[in-house]
């Protein structure tokens, strides 16, 4: 990554914000902070429309759609990431996620399956989506505002996780989560332990 990022030591107002969350969740800094730091105010756009999508779908919906989209484009940043968040709030247990990583999505609700899918398919080729696909979520049992919201968090990943790739941003170790889920969700071992201080 060659942009230059904010340093901790004279980070004040959000990008200040966004470190300390980081601080005191995992004891080191990102390097996806780092690099969305350089706009700050992006990234606190970014922020309060997860903020929006969410109270309308739930976390559950939500992790559903974002790991659905992160392993579509292969965002190992997000996978990792919304993987040990899944854990955390008990939308998978960890031999549901390394299944997803799999590929195997039967640790979701038949329900979040759909979701699933339908952020899958707007991940790979959403030009080439129809009526067909939001007809899926409907079935569902999805009301107008959730099929907007899952769209609308499927479609926020791919942004966020783009941007990320096409920055080369490096991916860090994410602490917690176990060396054989971090396998099976991105294909290769990665040492668990943080990085060095940022």
């Amino acid at each position: 990554m060659i942009i230059q990022t904010p340093l901790a030591a004279t980070a004040e107002g959000h990008v200040a914000a966004m470190y300390d969350g980081d601080l005191a969740d995992d004891g080191f800094v990102y390097a996806h902070t780092q690099a969305m730091a350089v706009n700050p105010e992006a990234h606190a756009a970014f922020e309060a429309l997860v903020h929006a999508i969410v109270p309308s779908i739930g976390v559950r919906v939500y992790e559903a759609a974002t790991l659905g989209a992160a392993r579509a484009i292969g965002s190992t940043h997000c996978l990792l990431a919304h993987g040990r968040r899944s854990l955390r709030v008990g939308v998978l247990d960890e031999a549901g996620l390394a299944a997803f990583g799999q590929g195997d999505d039967s640790a979701f609700t038949p329900q979040e399956q759909v979701v699933v899918r339908y952020a899958d398919r707007l991940s790979r080729d959403a030009s080439a989506m129809t009526d067909r696909d939001t007809q899926e979520l409907r079935d569902a049992g999805f009301t107008d505002r959730q099929i907007v919201d899952i769209t609308l968090a499927a479609a926020a990943r791919n942004y966020f996780s783009r941007a990320l790739q096409a920055l080369a941003v490096p991916v860090d170790p994410v602490p917690g989560l176990p060396p054989a889920v971090v396998t099976a969700l991105t294909g290769e071992r990665v040492d668990p332990a943080p990085p060095a201080d940022r």
